[in-house]
Order: structure tokens, then sequence, then C-alpha cells
């Protein structure tokens, strides 16, 4: 039996404003796009609303302008069923935005992304102190690197002395102390930040080259990560741990029409089925579906999808992994 997990999401908020062209531009370049569209985002937001809609009871923590895109986002977030009560609004800065330019071919779509962090970077420790005493009413607690990292780092402390589950989802990539590490129980980045992180590429031009999967996450157990999970596109998942190494396939759809929240997705997907009660492997199962979905729909909040969606897409897939009517709890 599955219960419902209740999230805390430390995390940002950014109005991805999307440019789709057929060709990205090169240096002094200019090319006639194919769309513009704004759509709410922001790794934590993203991650916040993806496991509401999974069924999690979730609380957000984040900081937005006093503007019309801070308002969007966080509505947007409650009418999923994201706790907004304890987002902070900053008057004297602006809300983050995203500058994505998607690149739209015949075979998918690829995304290039320049964050301007906004109100994101002005939260302080003064500002999150109340959760010292509160972190242990949670299930687990989510943290991005879109916000001040002394603020992720006294968290995620915070969190690990009270013995609550510490996912650090490490975008964009940053330089992380031994401190924050050690205070991980999760730590997941992409291919590529994970290549950053442990200065050493995994090599995919004939498939995964599994002997720079080893290096990378003995450089991250070496400094005390006890459960790395990467998130590889097309190529799938890996997560490595105690037990070894182990690979999930990438679920394929027919069509990829913007990849921009896929990771947020599998990682919200990947910590409510944990917290929900299911074992690490089927939780990257079910992460891998819902990130799936999440890939065939246009925009970052817009596109995640419902639990609901997500057992549709597994009876549709003939997945054989758990019962799937076990998720009907968390509806």
């Amino acid at each position: 039996m599955l219960k419902k997990p209740n999230i805390l999401v430390v995390g940002s908020f950014m109005m991805d404003l999307i440019a789709s062209t057929r060709r990205a531009p090169k240096s002094g370049e200019t090319v006639i796009g194919l769309k513009f569209q704004t759509a709410p985002g922001g790794k934590g937001a993203n991650q916040a609303v993806q496991c509401a809609r999974l069924g999690a009871d979730v609380t957000m923590v984040g900081k937005v302008g006093d503007d019309a895109f801070g308002k969007i986002m966080t509505d947007t977030a409650a009418a999923a069923g994201v706790d907004v009560s304890h987002v902070l609004v900053d008057p004297a800065e602006s809300s983050g935005v995203g500058h994505i330019t998607l690149e739209v071919t015949e075979h998918g779509a690829q995304n290039r992304i320049t964050v301007c962090p906004g109100a994101n970077f002005t939260m302080t420790v003064e500002e999150v102190a109340w959760l010292k005493e509160e972190i242990g009413n949670y299930d687990l607690v989510m943290m991005q690197f879109e916000l001040p990292m002394e603020v992720i780092e006294t968290v995620a402390q915070w969190a690990h002395d009270a013995g609550v589950t510490v996912m650090i989802n490490p975008a964009p990539a940053a330089p992380m102390s031994d401190k924050l590490l050690a205070c991980a129980t999760y730590i997941s980045p992409n291919e590529h930040e994970a290549a950053v992180l442990a200065n050493h590429a995994i090599c995919v031009d004939n498939g995964i080259n599994f002997d720079d999967v080893r290096i990378v996450a003995d450089a991250f157990q070496a400094r005390g990560v006890e459960n790395l999970i990467i998130t590889m596109g097309e190529n799938g998942s890996i997560v490595a741990g105690k037990n070894g190494i182990h690979h999930t396939q990438c679920v394929r759809m027919p069509h990829v029409a913007d990849p921009t929240a896929a990771g947020d997705s599998f990682v919200a997907a990947f910590c409510t089925g944990l917290t929900a009660g299911l074992p690490q492997g089927e939780a990257l199962a079910f992460a891998s579906h819902t990130a799936a979905i999440t890939v065939s729909r246009m925009g970052a909040m817009p596109s995640l999808p419902t639990i609901g969606e997500v057992q549709e897409l597994l009876r549709e897939r003939n997945y054989a992994g758990f019962d799937i009517s076990l998720l009907d709890a968390l509806k």
C-alpha cells in the first residue's frame, strides 16, 4: 500500500521566455523564428508542481518579484495544489526569467537556456529560519542550484540533522562543498552536470560507456554521496549506490516537442514514487514514464502530467514492474 508523500521544495521560480526556431543563430547572426511563448517554470517550481500533480502534498519555499510574472507563477503552482504560503515577494527585484532558444527539427527539439535569477538570488538564510524547527515534518526535501548556495547548504544541514531524506538536483552545475555532499541522500545531475562536477565526461557515442560511469560514480562516492542518479536523455538513466550501477531505459514517445522540464519531471516523479513507498528501481521506472509525457508537450509547468496520465502510459506500454493500480492511493 502506497501513502501520500509530504514533500518540501526549496527552489526557484522562473518565467520561461521561449523562442522556437528551425536553427539557432550563430554569433552575430539573426534568424527568423517559428513561435514565441511564455510559460511559468523554474526548477524548484517545476518539481513542486510535478510532485503535486502526481498526488504528493507539497510545500514550496521560494521568492518572486512584485510583478506580473511572479503572480502568474505562484498562481499556477497554487492551482496545481502546491502550498505557496511560504513564497516570498521581493519588492525591489524582478522575478527570475529563463531565456530559452528551442531548436526544432525533424529529429526533435533541443534547447539552450540562459537563466536570469532575479528575486531567487536575494533569498537569505534568515528568511527561511523557520524551517529549522519545521523541516522534520516532511518526508523529503528537494533543492536545486537556482538559489544562493548558503541557503541550500543550510537547509540541507537542517534536513540531514532531522533525519529527512535530501534530494539535491545540482542544476545548473556549480561547485559543491563537502558539507553539502555529506547531507545529500540523493544527488541527481544530468550527464553534462555530472561531467562538470566529476571532471570526467560519460561517452555515449556507441551507447553508454560504463567505464566512464564508474569513474564518475566513484568521484561522487569518494566525497560521501550515498546515491547518484544521472539522467541521460534518450539514453535513459543510471543509478549508482551501495548496490552497484543500474541502468533504466528511456521511455520513448512518438514526438519530442520540448525537453525543457524533462529533468525536473523525472526527479520529482522519482521523489514522489520513492516517498510514496515504491522501491528505488520501480520509482525510477515511474519517473521515466512521467518524463516521457513531459517531453511530448510544450512549456515547463504546462507539460507536467497528472498521476492519471502516467498510469495511462504505464498501462499502454504494458509495464509490469508493479501493480499500477497501487498508484490510485495518490489520487
